[in-house]
């Protein structure tokens, strides 16, 4: 499947440093920057914290080529009826190229 057939859809993005983006792809070039419209950043807390998971909305959002390390479609009913602020997990470590 293309990038392409993403365009006006809400997508996922992990980046090579571990965060987790989701938001309508608005655009991409051939080196794949993104633009993404409503974006939020979601930070899943690790089971050990008392602190809940949080969604950060950080708006019009231009994510560099280079720092993509996967995309992909949300099935938002099924984002929908996640209270993210409950969800704990382990962190996403960071990659290498």
């Amino acid at each position: 499947m293309s990038i392409n057939s993403y365009i006006s859809k809400k997508v996922c993005i992990i980046t090579t440093d571990g965060r987790t983006l989701v938001g309508t792809l608005a655009a991409y070039d051939n080196t794949t920057n993104l633009v993404l419209q409503n974006t939020i950043e979601r930070i899943i807390r690790t089971p050990d914290d008392a602190e809940p998971s949080a969604q950060v909305p950080l708006g019009l959002y231009l994510i560099r080529g280079e720092n993509v390390c996967t995309i992909g479609l949300v099935d938002e009913a099924l984002d929908d009826s996640i209270n993210w602020a409950e969800v704990k997990g382990a962190v996403i470590g960071t990659t290498k190229h």
